[in-house]
């Protein structure tokens, strides 16, 4: 069987690895120079399945008040812009802030973020690939009382693992937080000891170097015009080169998927959120700073080791496809490792940042879209992961490779599935 799987970021790499080990014969077809060029090329690392929530809460709506036309909110909604595709997304958004719509979708993403979890070491140990993978665990840090037991009774009703740790139980699992901690800024937390973090671009590139021990076959710097269908089956798709004919496809090309699919009638409730991160020189003996990642609830903004280096990543904008770094959402982030570690980038400034900004390709409630697209055999849909592409990741890889083989996946794939829209 020949698959083609259309993407190179982390979701499409996994998932051509996968096909690969199941015994397919795979090309990978991107239109970058090479791997994880787009959205897996600096996100902010954690791999977490206690962290994988949705965005739609009941607190939104109220939070989305407060943060309106704010230019530095965690959320940013340009009051100024319109746009029908985002306020058409936006009310299936909505409607997915009810207490049992959160619930049921924070069930989804656990479910296959654990599975995820099982399929990354399996993944690791036949590829032997290596990526700055540091196996600590989290610590999610509240600054006040009220947003602790928030926290705590969120992670109690999705039945999720959590140690419950007062500010200096925080400084002594993480040293680099006793300043932090000693002026206040940390009112308690809580470690997610399964949780882990890891270069998600790193992984993605020493991934496709396995793949291609495996027979996997790449077209970088190739566009894909449209998928051709004879009788209702995927048969290939045409590129500047002509038609790449295959016996399945694999549309993992996150926000590249909406446009492509449209043609086939397949409507896909995507939307591009922009999201900022930055990356800063750290030395390896640096005492001042994070071994293990760090969640800073309140400011919403991660941090994660990588090597040399220190990622902040946060903040989320709805800005259409519009990739421009806008400083005062770089500000942000540097500021809070600014308070939380100080010391090595005081004086630092937005254009010392190395911002980075990518779009993550978000379903208006939260789990990605998996399985067979509608209407069309042999052309399968791996992509809406949102901001938890690099966690997801495996166990999508896991499902897709299942169902493009015809066998029954680990989970049930009705909950991923882009029917699931039919009925919102």
């Amino acid at each position: 069987m020949h698959v083609l799987v259309l993407g190179a970021g982390v979701v499409g790499i996994t998932t051509a690895y996968a096909l690969a080990e199941a015994g397919a014969r795979v090309t990978v077809i991107d239109r970058r120079s090479g791997p994880a060029q787009e959205t897996s090329a600096a996100n902010g690392g954690h791999l977490s399945a206690s962290q994988a929530r949705p965005w739609a809460t009941p607190a939104v709506p109220r939070q989305l008040v407060k943060w309106l036309g704010r230019p530095d909110a965690p959320l940013r909604l340009p009051l100024a812009r319109w746009d029908p595709e985002l306020w058409r997304w936006g009310m299936r958004y909505l409607r997915n802030c009810t207490p049992a719509r959160y619930r049921a979708n924070a069930q989804s993403l656990l479910s296959l973020a654990q599975l995820s979890s099982d399929a990354l070491e399996d993944i690791v140990a036949s590829s032997g690939v290596e990526f700055d993978h540091h196996t600590g665990g989290l610590l999610h840090l509240n600054r006040s009382a009220k947003s602790l037991d928030r926290a705590q009774r969120d992670t109690e009703r999705l039945l999720v693992g959590a140690d419950l740790l007062t500010a200096e139980e925080c400084a002594r699992i993480e040293p680099a937080l006793a300043s932090a901690g000693a002026r206040g800024l940390i009112a308690g937390g809580l470690l997610y000891r399964d949780a882990s973090t890891g270069d998600a671009a790193k992984f993605t590139a020493a991934l496709a170097a396995a793949s291609a021990h495996r027979q996997v076959a790449f077209r970088y710097d190739t566009e894909v015009d449209r998928i051709e269908v004879a009788s209702r089956t995927a048969t290939g798709v045409h590129t500047a080169a002509g038609l790449e004919a295959a016996d399945a496809i694999v549309v993992a090309l996150g926000m590249g998927s909406r446009a492509l699919l449209a043609p086939l009638g397949i409507d896909l409730p995507l939307y591009p959120v922009k999201g900022y991160s930055i990356t800063l020189p750290a030395s390896p003996a640096e005492p001042r700073l994070p071994r293990i990642g760090i969640i800073d609830d309140d400011r919403k903004v991660v941090f994660a080791r990588f090597g040399t280096t220190l990622r902040g990543a946060g903040t989320a904008e709805f800005a259409g496809f519009d990739t421009r770094i806008d400083d005062r959402r770089v500000r942000p982030i540097l500021a809070a490792a600014q308070e939380l570690f100080p010391g090595p980038f005081d004086g630092a400034t937005a254009a010392d940042a190395n911002a980075w900004t990518g779009l993550r390709p978000m379903t208006p409630d939260g789990p990605p879209i998996l399985g067979a697209a509608p209407g069309v055999a042999g052309l399968f849909l791996n992509t809406g992961h949102g901001p938890l592409g690099w966690t997801l990741a495996a166990g999508s890889a896991r499902i897709l490779a299942d169902l493009v083989h015809e066998r029954t996946p680990p989970l049930d794939p009705a909950p991923y599935s882009v029917a699931r829209f039919h009925a919102q």
